[in-house]
């Protein structure tokens, strides 16, 4: 993760990250997903980002973790407003047209339902509510089926 918070820093996309340092845009890709790295290619990375190749080390520290799993957040969070933005602008042409050309059958409505059901599908799996099958809802389910109450 320590890779792709240089290549932020300095608001290089992985295709220039990948231009400067001679690898290939999907190395850049898997090394910021948590693959492991060779040690040419950090040595490589370590060269452009003007750092110590030992500063490039992946560790696993709790605050590693935790950086990964905000990185993975933020990526699905990107994708649901990608989703988002894709829907509201399909839907409203696809609405100009159903009003243009056959406004007196609103097939457009079957369109936005089935639509709608994935990315409420999508946004549910970004968001996941806590009080949805979450750890509060598993303890209290344990704890009733030990018969005990909380």
């Amino acid at each position: 993760m320590l890779i792709q918070k240089l290549r932020l820093k300095r608001g290089w996309s992985q295709q220039q990250l990948a231009d400067a340092s001679g690898l290939s845009a999907r190395t850049i890709q898997r090394l910021e997903n948590g693959h492991a790295a060779s040690t040419e290619s950090l040595k490589c990375l370590a060269a452009v980002f003007e750092v110590d190749f030992a500063t490039l080390a992946p560790g696993d520290t709790m605050d590693d973790r935790k950086e990964q799993e905000a990185f993975r957040y933020v990526r699905r969070l990107r994708g649901f407003y990608v989703h988002l933005f894709q829907y509201v602008f399909v839907i409203a042409g696809l609405a100009a047209i159903n009003l243009i050309f056959m406004p007196r059958y609103l097939w457009v409505i079957w369109v936005m339902a089935g639509w709608g059901i994935g990315l409420f599908g999508h946004a549910f799996m970004v968001f996941r509510p806590a009080w949805f099958l979450g750890p509060e809802w598993e303890r209290a389910q344990v704890e009733k089926r030990l018969g005990r109450s909380l």
